[in-house]
């Protein structure tokens, strides 16, 4: 059979508004969610044995293959579709690693299509979605790709259109544990931050005749909470912040997910390409990418 190939498309937040910490410990979240167009590739050799190698300038980051969430996905599938047809994985990582962009969730989002693919599953196959959420929050939209407002604890997922926004992505090779993160923000078991009226009043996005312009001045009203906490476990992400906004035509600046990486939106791509090259002479450590969300 011949080797089938997905991407797993960087993921960026940009909201991120936590509504509460739910009695199970779980945190109730708001995100507006796009993808950019960057991603690792996922390859699968179909055969008898499940396993990963893994390649890639960010592969080393990537600690134990055991434990990756592409093997706990296919191993979750395998669980629920009696003699699932699975193989050899191979992963090029480019994405950095525990970086609020979903990295590890596009990764075993892929498998799953992939899975699909080998399968004969549709990729809304309760089975399929099932897995995606026992194997991480950020897994089902990753499944999706597309641009949406996710609510819950990542299981509800509403379309958007989002027009494309040509973006600087930056994180600064600190990786940022998320759990750490929310344990800086120090809800509470069962602890709302918003009343029912609050998130029954959720902001209303653009329509899809929206300009950009719409876009970026919807999404200056709302903000990451996640923003202050990362900061006080990991200060260089105000570094990364204030670098964005001091290049030209910065019209939004924000970090992504719980940390480190942050992206700017400019008003075209031409903007976006000078912005990343300056970063990259004032910042030769950091790792930048130039190119669009949607």
């Amino acid at each position: 059979m011949p080797v089938l190939s997905d991407e797993g498309r960087a993921k960026v937040n940009l909201t991120l508004r936590v509504n509460g910490r739910r009695a199970d410990g779980y945190h109730d979240l708001e995100s507006v969610v796009a993808f950019a167009d960057c991603a690792d590739r996922l390859t699968l050799s179909p055969g008898s044995d499940l396993d990963l190698k893994m390649a890639g300038p960010l592969a080393q980051a990537c600690g134990e293959t055991s434990d990756n969430l592409v093997l706990k996905a296919a191993r979750l599938l395998a669980e629920r579709v009696p003699g699932m047809k699975a193989g050899s994985f191979s992963l090029d990582k480019v994405l950095p690693v525990a970086a609020g962009i979903g990295g590890g969730s596009a990764d075993a989002a892929a498998a799953l299509r992939l899975l699909s693919q080998l399968n004969g599953l549709a990729f809304d196959d309760p089975r399929i979605i099932e897995v995606a959420q026992l194997t991480g929050a950020d897994v089902p939209v990753c499944v999706k790709s597309r641009g949406c407002v996710m609510t819950g604890v990542g299981e509800t997922l509403q379309p958007l259109s989002l027009p494309k926004m040509p973006c600087v992505m930056v994180n600064p090779g600190v990786p940022v544990a998320t759990r750490d993160v929310f344990n800086a923000l120090g809800l509470r078991n069962g602890e709302l931050l918003v009343g029912a009226t609050d998130v029954l009043l959720q902001d209303r996005w653009p329509d899809e005749k929206a300009s950009l312009e719409d876009w970026v001045e919807a999404l200056a009203a709302s903000s990451n909470d996640l923003e202050a906490p990362a900061m006080r476990v990991q200060p260089v992400i105000g570094e990364v912040i204030s670098a964005l906004n001091a290049t030209n035509g910065a019209w939004l600046a924000r970090m992504s997910g719980s940390g480190a990486t942050c992206f700017a939106i400019y008003e075209n791509t031409a903007e976006a390409g000078r912005a990343a090259e300056k970063l990259r002479r004032d910042h030769p450590g950091w790792w930048v990418h130039a190119g669009t969300l949607s």
